[in-house]
Parts: C-alpha cells; structure tokens; sequence
C-alpha cells in the first residue's frame, strides 16, 4: 500500500510484462505453499520461514524485508496478519495461530528487477460461518475489480467494481466496512508505485487505463466498520472496533487481450472471462 502526489505511470512493453510473470509466479506458487502449510499450532514466523525459502528455491529476492517504515525497516519477508489486523503484520515466533482463526498473508518477489505482490486471507481450522462470507465476499470482490482492469476503461472502473459488489452483499450487521486510506497501486520496476488503487469511488474517473500498465489490486474489508488504526510498531494495521478482516490482492497487466493476472498461478483469464460474460448477459438471463 502507497500515497505518491502526481501519477506517473510506468508502462511497460509485452516482453517487460513477460518478465513481470516471471515474478508473478514466485509470489502465486509460494502463496499456494503458504496456503497449504497453515494450520493450528504452526507460528506466524514458521510461515515467514517457508515463504523466504520457496522464493529463494525459484530464483527470487524477497521484497518486502528491508522496506522503509517510519520507526524500522519491515523485518520480514512476508506480512502475516492475524484477526484484527488488516495488514502488516510482522511474523513473530510467539504468534501461534489457533483454530478459527484467519491469516491474511501478503508476499512479493523480485526477479530480474521486476516485482510480483499478491495476498490471500486463509482460515485455520475450523472458522465461524460469518468468516467464510467475509472471506469469500473479499476474494470476489478483488475478481470484479481486476475484470474491471481493461484497455480503454478508467482506473476508477476497477475501484468502484470492488465497492458495487461489496456493497450488494447482505451482512448481518448492515454493511461490511471497506477500508479507506490503504489500497493497490502501480508496479514494475519497483513495488510501490504510481497510481494508487483505492477500493472505493465512482466509475469512470481517473487515468485511462492501457496496455502495459501493471496494477496491484488489493481489497481490505472488515466484518465491523472501516475504521483503523496502527500498532505501536509502526507496521501493523488493525480494526478499530477489533473485529476481524480479510485481505486479497494480485497483481495484473493491462494488455489488448484483457486483464492478465500476473500472480495467479493460472493467470486468471478463464474467472476474468467467465466474469465479463455475465456482466454482458441481458437482464434476466442467467
């Protein structure tokens, strides 16, 4: 998550974005591991550990560890933010996940000088049936903002794809709090860059949106309201209200063929495909 004043927008050319899948493709296979290596008992620096060595076994740095903040550099490779914490977490040794609890777990990689970012928000164990829509109406809403991403539209398309469909979501409390002040932005060259995502706003608006652009994508919703604050650590960002939130993210290029999704291991044009069809449907056609 970034803030820069006045866009300047890196577009890169096809065999540029080519490298950022190679990139891209560290983050996904390592998050698949991370995925799979999450249960109760394992510790937040377990994970940290796993992530250093499946990206270092692929040929990549980690990006994350050594990032500027305002009291010390980012300690670790991965950030690993349990419950209450939205994002930025710092893994920790005395960090023990425990049943129905969920992780969001934010990785990236370098390759060649290109980066890949993406997270995935996984429970443990056992979690409660409110967690399971939370969780899955935060990953659907990060689906509609990427299949938003294309040639020609506005970069506030793929914002207010990801407010539209949070917000057509019933919740048993009134309505699902959207975080502001944190968002996507631009990548490349470096992790952080112009423009920033926000995961909110009207249509429309906005930088156009052209091939070679390449975007980090990442919605951070909580069961409560959207209010946050941070941790005495300078890092760590958690709910005001204590409950709990999920967080998605990946990276994309814009090109002439749609959306490409740079970190899903896939590369998500048959979901982007699937998703755009059915924008297109007349009403009343399922």
């Amino acid at each position: 998550m970034w803030k820069r004043r006045g866009p300047r927008i890196q577009i890169k050319s096809a065999e540029q974005i080519e490298l950022m899948r190679v990139a891209g493709l560290v983050v996904g296979r390592t998050l698949d591991r991370l995925r799979e290596a999450v249960k109760p008992g394992v510790t937040t620096a377990d994970l940290d550990r796993l992530a250093e060595e499946s990206i270092r076994d692929q040929g990549g740095v980690p990006s994350f560890r050594g990032v500027p903040g305002p009291l010390m550099p980012f300690p670790a490779v991965i950030c690993a933010s349990v419950n209450d914490e939205i994002v930025h977490g710092i893994p920790r040794t005395d960090k023990v996940l425990r049943d129905g609890d969920v992780i969001s777990i934010d990785c990236g990689a370098i390759v060649g000088g290109w980066h890949g970012d993406a997270a995935i928000t996984v429970p443990v164990g056992e979690i409660a049936p409110e967690l399971e829509t939370l969780l899955m109406v935060t990953e659907e809403s990060l689906w509609r903002g990427l299949a938003a991403g294309r040639a020609g539209g506005r970069l506030s398309d793929i914002s207010h794809a990801i407010e539209s469909y949070i917000r057509s979501q019933p919740h048993p409390g009134g309505r699902y709090g959207i975080v502001e002040g944190y968002g996507g932005h631009g990548i490349g060259t470096e992790m952080h860059m112009d423009p920033m995502v926000p995961n909110h706003g009207a249509a429309g608006q906005g930088p156009e949106l052209v091939p070679g652009m390449a975007l980090a994508v990442e919605p951070m919703v909580n069961l409560g309201t959207k209010g946050t604050r941070e941790l005495h650590d300078g890092w760590t960002v958690v709910t005001a209200d204590g409950r709990y939130s999920a967080h998605f993210e990946h990276s994309f290029a814009v090109t002439v063929d749609g959306p490409w999704v740079l970190t899903a291991v896939d590369g998500g044009r048959e979901r982007i495909a699937e998703l755009n069809s059915g924008q297109n449907r007349p009403k009343g056609e399922n």
